[in-house]
């Protein structure tokens, strides 16, 4: 499975969300699957890439033209697809993967899984987009969709189209994180 994963580039960040980060990269080398990713070497997408590596994965990087001048683009990655730009990226990560999980992030993380679940509310594809829920990481985003739909706003339920998942508590149990994340692709 190649599964798409959208998250910060930021390296100040909480470092739960890196332990997470490295847990998601190991289970997808582990498992065989295939990371699709931003290509970029800063924050948890380098911490993820880095991961799948180290656990004798494969990764793809959809980079921007834009990253690749800036000395930003990952050592991590095993196929590089350059792109022009952002809208690119995202159209190119969503034909590239099977799946999307959601770690942490910012606009960026925010714009891409909004874009997948958009495209799949109107039946473009069926592929399971996943928000990781570390330390609560997601629970506001959730509780405005819950309010959007209650308003209106969304039809039918936004959480068949979107699991919101949270970890298990502790990051050093390697079978509660496979079991975990085996449960949910």
């Amino acid at each position: 499975m190649k599964i798409a994963v959208f998250c910060s580039a930021n390296s100040d960040i909480s470092a739960g969300y890196f332990k997470a980060a490295a847990e998601l990269g190991r289970w997808i080398g582990r498992r065989g699957h295939t990371l699709v990713f931003g290509g970029c070497n800063l924050g948890l997408m380098e911490c993820v890439a880095k991961a799948v590596r180290e656990a004798g994965g494969r990764s793809i990087g959809v980079v921007p033209q834009i990253i690749e001048r800036g000395g930003k683009a990952s050592p991590s990655m095993d196929v590089t697809i350059p792109c022009d730009n952002l809208s690119d990226r995202k159209d190119l990560m969503l034909a590239q993967c099977d799946a999307a999980v959601a770690l942490p992030g910012g606009l960026g993380t925010l714009d891409e899984v909004f874009t997948m679940a958009a495209s799949a509310t109107i039946g473009y594809h069926h592929k399971p987009i996943v928000l990781l829920n570390v330390d609560g990481f997601w629970d506001s985003l959730a509780a405005l969709l819950d309010e959007y739909q209650r308003k209106g706003m969304i039809r039918g339920d936004w959480r068949s189209i979107i699991k919101v998942a949270a970890p298990p508590v502790t990051h050093q149990e390697e079978d509660a994180w496979n079991a975990f994340l085996d449960t949910l692709l």
